[in-house]
């Protein structure tokens, strides 16, 4: 970015809140007039299916640097919560100034689509995921794809990271019962791919992950980031 997006951006008026593990960041059902963006800790987008009995699936995870509801800006209704995982601070951008950007830098423009862009890219990912590869393996795609955009923004490092889920909540994004994560956590520790104590993960051997997992990070497109 140029001196002058850069200095745009700095100068859009935000504020910043903090949330407790679990809390709602965004409801659903509601006309949003912001959007947020991850700048501590980890969120995701969490959807409830009514019926004889309730289900909770959660769609995407975000990090730090992510927009995570930049879709609401265009759109009339989210339809989806966004919840903290963890404790989480987040930042929101009113979404008038959103609008007087978007007509006035169009560089900055592209840069929110791109955005937008590699959101879904994760998503179709997901969905490759959950169709392709067995427990074990889909839960160590998403280590290798979460380790990934932890490291590229400087939260986690020499394989090491936190993940603030609990087992029931990697099952409502893998789509698995929580005996079924459990399985597929000790088997990974039993594979000594991984070390894994609450929250805390060390990822053992890097390379036997990436095959189980069949993990090719060119959806994140962390080059472009980069460039």
């Amino acid at each position: 970015m140029s001196a002058r997006d850069l200095a745009k951006l700095r100068a859009i008026p935000t504020r910043t809140r903090s949330f407790d593990n679990g809390q709602t960041i965004v409801p659903a059902g509601t006309e949003p007039t912001e959007s947020c963006l991850v700048l501590r800790g980890m969120a995701g987008r969490l959807h409830i299916l009514p019926g004889r009995t309730t289900q909770r699936v959660v769609s995407a995870l975000h990090v730090p640097g992510d927009f995570m509801d930049l879709h609401g800006f265009v759109l009339s209704e989210v339809q989806e919560s966004i919840v903290a995982f963890g404790l989480t601070e987040v930042e929101f951008v009113e979404h008038s100034h959103l609008e007087e950007l978007t007509r006035n830098h169009p560089h900055l423009t592209r840069l929110l689509w791109m955005t937008t862009a590699i959101d879904g890219a994760i998503h179709r990912q997901w969905l490759v995921a959950a169709n392709a590869l067995r427990s074990s393996a889909h839960l160590a795609h998403l280590i290798c794809e979460i380790y990934t955009r932890l490291a590229a923004v400087g939260v986690a490092k020499n394989h090491r990271m936190t993940l603030p889920l609990l087992q029931r909540e990697l099952a409502c994004i893998l789509g698995y019962s929580p005996i079924h994560i459990n399985r597929a956590v000790r088997d990974l520790r039993d594979r000594k791919l991984v070390r894994w104590s609450g929250t805390e993960i060390e990822v053992l051997d890097w390379p036997g992950l990436v095959r189980l997992a069949r993990f090719d990070p060119g959806y994140l497109d962390l080059e472009r980031k980069r460039r």
